[in-house]
């Protein structure tokens, strides 16, 4: 390279060396008044040479007016400062009995041979105590956080430690099986640090998610990924025993993040972390919508308990059809007994593909039109019996109650 270049050309103020020592000069245009010339300049030396990444840097460093730096501060710490200090941690007791039958006699249970032997007397079996960790995230100033319902269900003692080091008792105030959802209040007068919650209902696939807890006990880790889907089903998921559609996402989710919260690039609570899968190539985790999980902590704050009406059906998909689409309407696999399906006539093997007139496709749109209805009010469903249509009449009772 000509070591004289032309005027046109100026250099840094220290030398900077390129490829192979080459001193790399820099266009007069790097003030700030024409930084519209630094795109195409650096894509014409990128594509000639390698640049080093620090002579990028410190040419586009120097050009910054006052020769500010360059700006390195990252969206997910920013979110994380608006959300962390009302992400806690949830230390829980519970008091176990051991059985005391079920098991054979051995040999060595005898008194006398133990003595002989030197064995030391067996212990009696009694109450021991287990303890237990997740997360939490407080969503009202006056110390009310939510977190999964297995995280506090049976808890004798539960406490809460916050980010500044605080360490509260809490109480659970109540908790929903169905939903994995729980609220738990602080036993001691705030104000408390809270989260804004988000909406969400606005989510997209492909949207920044950063799931914020406490894995393996390491306190308030923070991992970035992205929505990966929306509206999984539990039951998908193998869960026949809840009631939710969850949002997907591949944020690393440990054991000890169940409770905490998933984040928006806004730093917005828009998911409860309650899942993981792992495996061979997989690592999803999934969280409760907030939107949902707001609805259940308004419930449960109001009466201690949520309400879920149900028909008594286990449903499941319809096959791919000929075309490769999926089928529209829920499979009725198992109709319970006594329960308000049965009192209606419904029979396994019906497809459910309508709700008070109004199509569902999945069986998670008919449980949504169930759990909207409400208790004791009658709902008409629109079925599929061999082909045929048929309509019934049925009356949802409450979830957990006999029929």
């Amino acid at each position: 390279m000509n070591p004289k270049a032309p005027r046109a050309w100026g250099r840094l103020s220290s030398r900077q060396d390129g490829p192979m020592g080459l001193t790399l000069p820099v266009p007069a245009c790097f003030s700030p008044d024409r930084l519209r010339c630094l795109g195409p300049l650096l894509v014409a030396l990128v594509g000639s040479v390698a640049l080093p990444v620090p002579w990028i840097a410190l040419a586009a460093a120097q050009a910054l007016p006052n020769g500010s730096p360059l700006v390195r501060q990252s969206f997910v710490a920013e979110a994380v400062r608006r959300t962390g200090p009302a992400v806690v941690t949830i230390e829980t007791e519970r008091v176990l009995t051991a059985a005391s039958g079920g098991s054979q006699a051995g040999p060595l249970d005898d008194p006398m041979l133990r003595r002989f032997f030197g064995v030391p007397p067996a212990a009696q079996p009694g109450p021991r105590k287990v303890r237990g960790q997740g997360s939490g995230v407080i969503f009202q100033a006056h110390g009310l956080l939510l977190t999964n319902a297995h995280v506090v269900e049976g808890s004798t003692r539960v406490t809460v430690g916050l980010l500044d080091g605080q360490r509260v008792e809490g109480q659970v105030v109540g908790l929903d099986r169905l939903t994995d959802l729980a609220v738990v209040r602080l036993l001691r007068s705030g104000p408390w640090p809270v989260a804004p919650l988000g909406n969400s209902d606005a989510l997209q696939v492909g949207d920044w998610a950063i799931a914020v807890g406490n894995p393996f006990g390491l306190d308030h880790t923070v991992t970035l990924g992205i929505i990966s889907s929306l509206n999984r089903s539990a039951s998908k998921l193998g869960l026949s025993d809840k009631r939710f559609d969850l949002i997907q996402t591949d944020a690393a989710i440990n054991p000890g993040n169940s409770g905490g919260p998933l984040l928006n690039a806004d730093g917005e609570v828009v998911g409860i972390n309650t899942l993981v899968r792992t495996g061979p190539g997989a690592g999803l985790g999934f969280a409760i919508p907030i939107n949902r999980a707001r609805s259940i902590a308004s419930e449960i704050v109001a009466t201690g308990k949520v309400i879920h009406p149900v028909i008594g059906v286990s449903l499941s998909g319809l096959p791919v059809g000929p075309g490769g689409q999926p089928q529209p309407g829920a499979l009725v696999v198992k109709v319970l007994e006594s329960g308000p399906a049965a009192r209606s006539g419904m029979q396994s093997g019906d497809v459910i593909v309508a709700v008070e007139g109004r199509i569902v496709r999945t069986p998670s749109e008919v449980i949504a039109a169930v759990e909207a209805s409400g208790v004791g009010r009658p709902l008409t469903l629109g079925l599929l019996r061999a082909g045929r249509p048929l309509q019934l009449k049925v009356l949802p009772g409450e979830w957990g109650k006999a029929p």
